[in-house]
């Protein structure tokens, strides 16, 4: 596999992936994050970890390390995996300082690998005894990281110093460092500071040391926002900040305590910190009143920001109510707070809200009721709107209605009236509340008259005298006046008809008053509602709701109060055709689409949800569910099997919930019966077998059961019949005595049926029979490849007829009988070849007899044999007795024979020893004489002698070398007899060479214009043509032929009519000669070739010139025309070289070079043979 580095993109941000292989086979993937670690601040001594989700196929391997140092250490790093979330975790318990540093996880496949970096700081607490503090001074390389003391003045509780008299706070200089100067008199007068011109030198001293120290880790620190309580029940603060170290520590802290905090958002600490390019947000959410105190970020221990959070004891004694306004119609929110304040933060779908043209927010004198105005409602401004004093807040809807009086496309006119509002006396709420502030005011300064100390008493009474005097009673007593509510009220939905009952809880027995709607109410009225006190416990009692009873409800005593509001309603009801209609169950087929329908009143905040098996259906997939005002229905996909079951409608509403319930029916052909198949009874003419019913029917019952039979070895099923779905047993009375058989039996109902219940084993009818064991095997013949055995039937079949043999071999020193046959696949003579033999092994074999009951006894092993042929005298195997060579080409005969041992074999030729140049190869079976390069005196009767210790056997063949006869000499005529010609010719060259040479003579006229054999096989150089007529023109043409073919024509000269024509004189005009000779030159060239290994090859080109050039053909400069592996031909101009098989060595540079006397011409390719395929 080719490994390369292709670097790839994550989803998730700071993950770097890299792929080994430029394409991932299918089905695979490299790795990924899916969720990386967060960066980690955390105090010494707590327990650190970071968490990672990965993904990729094949499942990748995690690992982490760290830069500086290892994590081998057990007992401080943990790496943990979680198969149920995927999660990998690597945990440090009881984290030091040391291991603060820069971590990275590992995710590797072998495609790929996904690396992930992330940060922990670890924050050092309280003195080191085994540490010796240096001073900043002695940083002598400027690093400040290294010295990890806060230069801030504010400490923790525990590390504070005792106050002195007249000190100031270090929290107040903080506060001022980060403060902008319009605070600066808020400031002093919270802190007692009365001396500004003092305030303000030290201030600017403090200011311009600060940023020094600032200077050394930020290049710019600006847009300083104090902690606010957001609409979301947050509360942050922020600030642009430029790092110079991007990988800067950073710090919280919280009254000089360190906070730990996350990077991430939505995670489960309390604090966060939120970077946003140099915008750094920190968030406290779940806002409790201990979170009040002074928060400062600290980088590297230098301080940047500080910011109070202040807690006000206010809460919402009538909360904001929804809202249902009109287009165009001013929206009023409005609530009376428990003590005055200031202003209070609104918002309107999370964003805060501020007076202008459209909002309007106001503040009555005492501060106690507050309002906002939506002007000009439209229907964008639909939302939730809330309002947040200090930590508490309360929420509620605005609703706008379209003006449905306005026709399409037109603005409606903006109206004057206003929508809201809480439906109280608010004045009245905060007038009672103002004087219960009031009155407090005046028990606590009363109190803290009485707690002070009396005039010193005279000494002579005792001690027991002066304790009645001591006004620690009276400061007891004095606290116990004001009443608590421990239990208040909270919104309640009753049922119409039904009772309903509000409780107050109070801490001491005390009177209060009931208000509905801001009217008292009434201890008896004439509707039904009942006052009741109990102690401390007060109680309101509605003995029968109906709607006139909804409202809201307040319960007053002293300066406390609390409110609730009754909604009375009636719980979601059916209607009677419309749930019988619904209850009746719906039916379709596997693959069908089933619907439920159920029609309801329309109502408000009501809830439709769908069940099915009492389990509630989402929307997605094969479900679709929808929801309208009068009804809903329910549409089921493609239903299957599983989808069949009881489904139900539940509406709910705050009053309580109805339900209706249908049933699925879902019908398929049914499962297969239950296994497995018992044995009920088997004989030799019965097998009884019995089954369980289907346990799915598919939705309609079982009709019948469907048995189907096959025995065993066969693949054939046959249906033997039909059983009734009350029977599950089957008895077969058509068996065979022996044989096995395999059943399988159908389930079938209306829908279909159903797959096949199969028997594990085949069922024999009876008992098992073998045969006994046959005769021990006889050896007929054995070679080095085939052993031939044979031997008898077995004497007692017991009655059972024989269907073949099985037959098994052992070789020599070893134990273990291989079979030669399959059980199924018998051997039906009692003779067999075995072929599956090593040469030179021996072996003996057996026989077991098969009947319908399997194999019997094995017989007594044979004798040993060896695996060898058997001694014979040599006898030559079709050999040819007469070979003809053309001169130049190597000339092979090959003789195979047969001999037992291995003859040794001899070489003569005409009956001498061979020349040494003369190759003789032996191989197995086989002898080969080669001649490389053949000449004509190599031709001879070369004789083969094969000679062994049985016997010797001989053979001659004929090995003729020639080549193409050269051209019979001059030809002549001459007419001895009218009408007859005497041809005659000078011999060809090669005629004393060539015993086998002979002439060919052919003949050509006028009139018949063609050329014709006329005379063959002619051994003198002379020939008598008949029949020559006079007037017509004859030629003759003269062939020498031998084994090799035809010599090129010796042509006579013309005989016939214009043989004895006087030449015409010219008259002195000279004639002009063309002259057609040539140099040679190539005409087409050779082409590359690549073939595979063993296939057929054709290569061709095409030469001209004149004279006809000579062409050889060369393989990598050697001349190949004499080599017989190659077949080359020249068919006027045309030079072929045919490969018949090419093999490796075959590969190379071809060139074909064409000579005349008149110059040269060549062209060359190349050949390359491809492995095998």
């Amino acid at each position: 596999m080719l490994t390369v580095g292709i670097k790839k993109k994550s989803k998730v941000p700071g993950v770097m992936i890299t792929q080994f292989i430029e394409t991932l086979p299918e089905g695979t993937s490299h790795p990924d994050f899916t969720r990386k670690p967060i960066a980690l601040t955390i105090q010494e001594g707590k327990f650190a970890f970071f968490k990672a989700i990965v993904t990729g196929e094949p499942k990748p391997t995690v690992t982490w390390s760290r830069n500086n140092g290892d994590v081998s250490d057990k007992s401080r790093y943990q790496t943990k995996y979680d198969p149920n979330s995927n999660e990998h975790k690597f945990e440090m318990p009881n984290v030091m300082p040391d291991q603060a540093d820069t971590y990275k996880c590992f995710a590797i496949n072998e495609y790929g690998q996904a690396v992930v970096t992330v940060v922990l700081n670890v924050i050092e607490v309280g003195y080191k005894k085994n540490k010796v503090q240096q001073p900043v001074a002695e940083a002598t390389d400027g690093n400040f990281k290294t010295v990890l003391k806060r230069k801030s003045k504010v400490r923790p509780k525990s590390e504070q110093p005792e106050k002195k008299d007249g000190e100031i706070d270090p929290k107040f200089w903080e506060l001022l460092l980060s403060a902008e100067k319009k605070d600066y008199e808020k400031i002093c007068a919270e802190f007692g500071v009365t001396d500004f011109r003092w305030m303000l030198k030290k201030l600017n001293e403090m200011k311009k040391e600060r940023e020094e120290e600032q200077a050394e880790f930020v290049r710019n620190l600006s847009s300083l926002r104090p902690m606010r309580v957001n609409g979301d029940g947050t509360a942050s603060f922020e600030l642009d900040m430029d790092l110079i170290d991007p990988s800067s520590s950073i710090f919280l802290y919280k009254d000089g305590e360190m906070v730990p905090y996350t990077k991430e958002l939505g995670d489960k600490m309390k604090h966060n910190l939120k970077q946003v390019g140099k915008k750094y947000i920190f968030s406290m959410k779940d806002l409790l009143p201990e979170d009040a105190g002074l928060y400062q970020l600290d980088v590297e221990g230098v301080n940047m920001f500080s910011t109070e959070f202040k807690v006000p004891m206010v809460d919402f004694l009538v909360k904001i109510q929804e809202v249902k306004a009109k287009e165009r119609e001013d929206a009023v929110f409005e609530c009376v707070l428990s003590n005055p304040f200031s202003k209070i933060l609104w918002f309107g779908k999370n964003l805060p809200l501020e007076q202008g043209d459209k909002y309007d927010i106001e503040v009555s004198e005492d501060k106690l009721i507050h309002r906002l105005v939506v002007k000009d409602c439209m229907v964008i401004d639909k939302g939730i709107y809330s309002a947040c004093a200090g930590i508490k807040s309360c929420n509620a809807w605005l609703v706008v209605e379209a003006d449905k009086d306005v026709p399409k496309g037109k603005k409606s006119a903006r109206k004057a009236t206003r929508a809201g509002g809480s439906g109280m006396d608010l004045e009245k709420i905060a007038q009672e509340q103002q004087t219960k502030l009031e009155e407090k005011k005046e028990q606590i300064k009363a109190a803290k008259e009485a707690a002070a100390p009396p005039p010193e008493p005279p000494p002579a009474p005792a001690p027991t005298k002066v304790e009645p005097e001591v006004p620690k009673p009276i400061t007891v007593f004095l606290c116990c006046l004001d009443p608590v509510i421990t239990g208040g009220l909270s919104d309640i939905y009753a049922l119409r008809g039904k009772p309903a009952e509000l409780t107050v809880t109070m801490n001491i027995d005390c009177e209060g008053t009931w208000y509905k709607d801001g009217e008292q109410v009434k201890l008896i009225t004439s509707n039904g509602i009942t006052i009741a006190k109990d102690g401390t416990s007060h109680k309101l009692l509605i003995g029968n709701c109906s709607e006139y009873d909804t409202g809201v409800y307040r319960f007053v005593t002293g300066d406390q109060s609390t409110q609730g509001k009754i909604i009375v309603g009636g719980v979601p009801e059916f209607d009677p055709d419309d749930l019988h209609k619904f209850s009746k169950p719906v039916v379709v087929r596997v693959g069908q689409n089933a619907a439920f329908k159920m029609p309801f009143p329309p109502q408000e905040s009501l809830v439709v949800s769908w069940f099915k098996d009492g389990t509630e259906i989402k929307d997605g997939g094969g479900v679709k569910i929808v929801r309208e005002p009068n009804h809903s229905r329910l549409l089921l996909k493609d239903c299957l099997r599983t989808d069949a079951g009881e489904i139900k409608i539940q509406l709910k509403n705050p009053f309580g919930s109805v339900e209706a319930t249908s049933r699925l029916i879902v019908l398929d052909r049914p499962g297969p019966p239950e296994g497995p198949v018992e044995t009920v009874e088997t004989t030799s003419s019965i097998i009884e077998i019995k089954w369980n019913p289907p346990k799915d029917d598919g939705g309609s019952a079982v009709t019948n059961y469907i048995i189907e039979r096959q025995q065993a070895g066969q693949s054939l099923w046959t249906k033997l019949g039909d059983v009734s779905a009350d029977k599950t047993s089957f008895r077969d009375r058509n068996v065979t005595h022996g044989k096995k058989y395999n059943y399988r039996i159908h389930a079938e109902n209306p829908e279909g049926i159903s797959d096949a219940l199969e028997t594990a084993d085949s069922i024999m009818a009876g008992i098992m029979i073998l045969a006994g064991p046959p005769g021990a095997p006889t050896i007929v013949s054995a070679s080095k490849t085939c052993i031939n055995l044979t031997w008898t039937p077995p004497e007692d079949d017991k009655g059972i007829p024989i269907i073949g043999y099985l037959v098994e071999k052992r070789k020599k020193d070893t134990h273990q009988w291989i079979a030669l046959n399959a059980l199924n696949e018998p051997i039906e003579d009692v003779s067999y070849a075995v072929k599956d033999v090593t040469e030179g092994a021996e072996y003996e074999f057996r026989v077991s007899a098969i009947n319908e009951s399997g194999a019997g006894d094995p017989s007594p092993p044979s004798a040993m044999v060896c695996a060898k042929n058997p001694n014979m005298r040599p006898c030559f195997k079709n050999p040819e007795d007469f070979i003809v060579v053309r001169a130049g080409n190597s000339a092979r005969v090959k003789i195979c024979f047969e001999a037992e041992p291995p003859p040794q074999i001899t070489w003569l030729k005409d009956d001498e020893p061979i020349s040494p140049w003369i190759n003789i190869i032996n191989t197995d079976g086989m002898s080969q004489l080669v001649i490389p390069s053949s000449k004509r005196s190599d031709s001879a009767i070369y004789t083969i002698i094969a000679k062994n210790s049985v016997g010797e056997a001989s053979f001659d063949v004929e090995v003729r070398v020639t080549d193409e006869p050269k051209t019979p000499g001059p030809v002549e005529l001459e007419q001895t007899v009218h009408g007859k010609v005497v041809v005659s010719w000078a011999p060809s060259p090669d005629e004393e060479l060539d015993d086998r040479l002979y002439y060919v003579v052919s003949q050509h006229d006028s009139n018949a214009r063609v050329w014709k054999t006329v005379a063959d096989r002619l051994f003198a150089n002379t020939y008598t043509a008949n029949n020559i007529l006079p007037g017509i023109e004859y030629h003759f043409r003269v062939y020498a032929k031998n084994d090799m073919g035809l010599s090129d024509p010796s042509q006579s000269p013309t005989w016939g009519a214009n043989s004895n024509r006087v030449p015409i004189v010219s008259n002195g005009i000279s004639k002009t000669e063309i002259c057609f000779e040539r140099p040679p030159s190539i005409l087409v060239p050779l082409k590359v070739h690549t073939p595979p290994k063993g296939y057929q090859l054709y290569m061709t080109c095409a030469v001209r010139g004149c004279p006809t050039p000579t062409v050889s053909w060369f393989l990598n400069d050697v001349c190949i025309n004499s080599d017989n592996n190659y077949y080359i031909t020249n068919s006027f101009g045309v030079c072929s070289m045919y490969i018949l098989s090419v093999r490796q060595k075959d590969s190379g540079e071809y060139k074909v070079v064409a000579v005349n006397p008149l110059g040269r011409a060549e062209c060359s390719t190349k050949l390359v043979v491809k492995g095998e395929l």
